[in-house]
């Protein structure tokens, strides 16, 4: 079984968390890797998962596993 990578361009880091847009409430929704691939999100690495911006007027919805840091 292979890791997932980042869905951004040109990245070959692992896959850390899990982007998610809820665009008829303005919001983007960062979680932990989801278990399985999903049609309609990104997979993130660390470092991209951190330097994540949306438009002005968005928000930002960070969630994190029970017992992880940051």
């Amino acid at each position: 079984m292979s890791a997932r990578l980042c869905s951004k361009v040109a990245c070959s880091e692992p896959a850390a968390r899990t982007l998610t847009y809820v665009y008829a409430d303005s919001m983007a929704v960062l979680g932990p890797l989801s278990a399985r691939p999903e049609p309609h999100s990104y997979d993130l690495c660390s470092r991209h998962s951190e330097r994540l911006s949306v438009p002005n007027g968005w928000q930002v919805i960070r969630y994190s596993a029970l017992g992880e840091v940051g």
